[in-house]
């Protein structure tokens, strides 16, 4: 019997002030960050589901870890932990360590892309997009069908359409340097993608002769919805089924701030020795040497130690049903979100909830930053101010506006969640007065982070 009650397996050990603001405040914080959520200070953020990217607690074997940290600049003790670390769960000759995701994304694709060249993915997250494209190559999605309809119910929204895929490749096969698959789909709204499904990707790319790569960041939460949802992988340990994931890549890109559960991180890791060589070259003229990578030795036995924890079955059946208990709430309130819910976190559909608004004026950045002038609450929009901008710099609407609650991990109690279905439902009940956005002014990429808004008027 598992009991309804949500209890997290472990103790509080130290605790973290938050400040509280009134609402005027918060309208003032927010026009002065141009209405931009990340332009905010985090002390005015009451509840921060921004991203769970490096935002979560550590345990005390991860702090104890960091106090063992050696910072040998080569051949590091805590190398050789990390490596291990990463190798049982991941058995790839070559292992290269990254300050976190993106970095190991720009150095795999300034080694295989280029103009002309393609990269397919399930969906790509917002930084392999900007990376791949930097190259001048194209990124390019493939998801099913039913991972584009919010309301559905589908146990593996995440799986790449293999009609499709192997259509592609049929004709533009010598422009694919590579496949990729995200882990759990981000883009999507967290969906995993199942063994059955990967191991199709696999023969496809064995009869097209293409490597396929893995972008693994929430491994653990993928294996833990292919344990309870794929037949016959009940019952199995979590890191056995993470393995047989790892057994058909060739490679993979790692963010230690997810999965690894650690606050900086990542890595690279490959099959392919000739790859890797020029991959680790790139490496020492731009993170570091090839045992450290950007790294200070306590971080990787923080990344070392979290991915010890990150496959307890204990922790992972707290951390899915407690983002379950979040979406549930938001649905019996009767706020659209993307179903069944996602691993890391929880997506409102603020094309449905905010009909009125077309995409172009930013439903989810409106969405969003009602959230924030309610309660504190920062999340992220998913959508066409996300997605929108075409490399050629033209504009479309995204195929989903969506605003995330991204859930750090080990964080926030149930109280906390409580409060966000509350404000949640608050905005929703007046979600026909909200208005759309315009951008005032953008980068040329990765216009999400930085780009200042304005309301438009009503």
């Amino acid at each position: 019997m598992i009991p309804k009650t949500i209890i997290e397996p472990f103790r509080i050990h130290s605790v973290e002030p938050l400040r509280m603001t009134t609402e005027a405040e918060r309208r003032a914080a927010l026009e002065a960050a141009g209405h931009n959520l990340f332009a905010l200070r985090s002390q005015d953020v009451l509840i921060d589901l921004l991203t769970d990217s490096g935002t979560g607690a550590m345990s005390s074997e991860q702090w104890a870890g960091i106090q063992r940290g050696d910072e040998a600049y080569a051949g590091s003790p805590s190398w050789f932990r990390f490596e291990a670390a990463v190798q049982r769960l991941f058995p790839m000759p070559h292992v290269i360590p990254t300050h976190q995701g993106r970095a190991a994304e720009k150095i795999l694709m300034a080694a295989v892309g280029g103009p002309g060249k393609v990269v397919p993915n399930n969906t790509h997250f917002d930084t392999t997009r900007a990376n791949v494209e930097a190259t001048g190559a194209e990124a390019i999605d493939f998801v099913i069908p039913e991972g584009l309809d919010p309301a559905l119910e589908h146990p593996f929204k995440g799986n790449m359409d293999l009609e499709r895929l192997e259509a592609f490749l049929r004709e533009r096969a010598d422009d694919v340097p590579l496949v990729f698959v995200t882990i759990t789909n981000n883009s999507g709204g967290g969906q995993p993608v199942s063994l059955e499904n990967l191991r199709g990707v696999r023969a496809i790319c064995d009869r097209y002769g293409k490597p396929l790569f893995l972008d693994a960041c929430r491994f653990a939460e993928n294996a833990w919805f292919v344990r309870e949802r794929e037949p016959g992988q009940q019952d199995r340990d979590v890191a056995d089924i993470v393995r047989d994931f790892a057994a058909l890549a060739d490679g993979m890109t790692m963010s230690a701030k997810k999965d690894g559960l650690a606050n900086i991180g990542g890595w690279l890791a490959l099959r392919d020795d000739a790859l890797a060589a020029t991959c680790r070259n790139l490496l020492i003229l731009t993170e570091g040497f090839p045992t450290y990578g950007g790294l200070a030795g306590r971080d990787l036995e923080a990344i070392a130690q979290g991915l010890e924890e990150v496959v307890h079955h204990d922790y992972l059946r707290y951390r899915i049903r407690s983002t379950g208990y979040l979406g549930d709430g938001l649905t019996r309130a009767g706020i659209p979100i993307v179903r069944p819910v996602g691993g890391h976190a929880v997506y409102l559909d603020a094309r449905a909830l905010l009909p009125h608004v077309p995409p172009l004026e930013y439903p989810g950045q409106a969405l969003a930053a009602a959230l924030y002038v309610a309660g504190g609450i920062r999340s992220c929009e998913i959508g066409t101010v996300m997605f929108g901008r075409r490399p050629d710099g033209s504009e479309r609407p995204a195929a989903l506006d969506l605003v995330r609650l991204a859930i750090p991990r080990r964080t926030y109690t149930q109280s906390h969640v409580d409060y966000v279905v509350e404000i949640c439902a608050e905005v929703a009940a007046r979600a026909s007065e909200l208005r759309g956005y315009r951008i005032v002014d953008e980068p040329p990429a990765l216009r999400h982070f930085t780009a200042r808004f304005e309301p438009l008027p009503a």
